[in-house]
């Protein structure tokens, strides 16, 4: 009978808990299920998603390292780190939405910014290239996906709308409505188009190195034309 007691009494503050992850939270838990078809349940979600536990542990960190508690915050962030795979700095500063798919090899640097509505996929870094201090980690705005494997280093900035591909290298600012890929990293806008919202289709990213190879192309082609056409008109 005391260990029915004590059963029930467990699982009625799990319930209390996950509800409350649920409601400080709802908005990270409406973006995996936005942006992950595999996402089948709200319980599957709550229980078994590493990015959203470690958003969870970050917002805790974080709200301890805002009150300058010392060890406690990194504590906090390398116990999420140890069962999620995902190192998030308790100082970086995160806006609403942020969704980690998989998220395994993820960090997120110390004086990283990250706006709001971003996906960061597996083994994505925002990270420093050096010992220096003040501001030296990224700072990404709304609406970016940021590729598996991809690393954006320094104090730079990544503006709205941008899709960063998977694998690239980006150590320079990059414009809104961009798309990069490469290494290092070039942006290139895909011409007539832009995103009004989260773009996940890293199969058809344009590449900027084609397409300046094409503007070239066509400037080669017009000169050739104009010269053709002072060479008949010379002869005339």
């Amino acid at each position: 009978m005391l260990m029915t007691k004590w059963l029930l009494i467990l699982f009625s503050a799990a319930v209390l808990f996950w509800a409350v992850i649920a409601i400080f939270f709802k908005k990270e838990v409406r973006a995996v299920f936005e942006r992950d078809p595999a996402a089948n349940s709200f319980l599957e979600v709550l229980l078994t998603y590493s990015g959203l536990h470690a958003i969870i542990f970050y917002k805790i960190a974080h709200s301890l390292w805002a009150l300058k508690i010392p060890f406690f915050p990194r504590f906090i962030s390398q116990f999420a780190r140890f069962l999620t795979g995902i190192e998030i700095h308790p100082g970086a500063k995160i806006g609403e939405g942020l969704f980690i798919d998989h998220g395994m090899g993820v960090v997120i640097g110390e004086t990283s910014v990250i706006g709001n509505n971003v996906t960061l996929f597996q083994g994505a870094t925002l990270g420093g290239t050096g010992k220096e201090k003040g501001k030296r980690h990224p700072a990404l705005g709304n609406n970016v996906v940021v590729g598996a494997g991809a690393r954006i280093l320094g104090n730079i900035t990544i503006g709205d709308n941008v899709n960063i591909g998977a694998n690239a290298v980006v150590i320079r600012d990059v414009p809104s409505y961009s798309t990069v890929v490469g290494v290092p990293g070039r942006a290139a806008k895909e011409e007539g188009k832009k995103f009004p919202g989260i773009n996940l289709d890293h199969t058809s990213l344009p590449d900027p190195l084609a397409q300046s190879l094409d503007r070239l192309q066509g400037e080669i082609d017009r000169i050739e034309r104009e010269l053709k056409e002072w060479r008949k008109g010379k002869k005339s």
